[in-house]
């Protein structure tokens, strides 16, 4: 019961995380190096951004599946659920709820994506404590890690910079909009502060892992 329960838990705080996303992507002055990928795909290819987090969320998926043999069904399962609704949420928040937020004015768009950033990484922090729904990105990266020896932090932030690359490169083809931007800059600094004071309270608080 105890285990249903983190796990429905972990699942709320997935549909947050997407919450601070959005928010970030409606103030439009730019989002997180990996986010930036999908947002210009996104834009170029004419589908929601949340499909295409879904497609990439798959493809690293499919991948971590492949190094673990098959042999993790049930890690898979829960995985997968929460990468359709965290896509579907995305899509949501960001084309419906939140739509009407792009007319703010700069300094609002500025504290708006800073307080999506920290929902998203205080989020992320919780979820990582629970240690039941992980991140397919992440999950490949240690995995990688744990085979080849190569640090995650290193292989994590080559997925960062292949993805900025990504990002600049469909932009400047298809002459679509930046979206690596002063944004991009803020959730550096926000981001893994939040999900590390989010994951240390919780530590803290609850004594072991629930």
């Amino acid at each position: 019961m105890k285990l249903i329960l983190n796990i429905v838990k972990s699942y709320i705080f997935y549909i947050i995380s997407a919450l601070g996303v959005s928010l970030g992507i409606v103030a439009n002055i730019g989002v997180s190096s990996y986010n930036s990928m999908n947002l210009a795909v996104a834009t170029m290819s004419d589908i929601k951004v949340g499909t295409i987090t879904i497609f990439f969320n798959i493809i690293f998926l499919l991948i971590y599946m492949i190094l673990t043999k098959f042999s993790e069904k049930y890690k898979y399962l829960i995985q997968g659920i929460s990468v359709f609704m965290f896509g579907i949420f995305v899509n949501y928040f960001t084309y419906n709820i939140l739509s009407g937020l792009s007319s703010l004015g700069y300094i609002q768009r500025v504290l708006l994506f800073s307080g999506g950033t920290v929902i998203s990484g205080l989020s992320i922090g919780i979820i990582i404590y629970y240690n039941i729904i992980t991140f397919p990105l992440e999950n490949v990266c240690i995995k990688i890690s744990q085979m080849t020896k190569i640090s995650f932090m290193k292989l994590r932030y080559l997925v960062d910079i292949f993805s900025l690359i990504i990002s600049v490169g469909i932009s400047m083809v298809g002459e679509l909009p930046i979206y690596v931007r002063e944004g991009t800059i803020i959730s550096m600094f926000i981001l893994s502060l939040s999900i590390n004071l989010a994951k240390d309270y919780a530590e803290k608080n609850n004594g072991v892992k629930s």
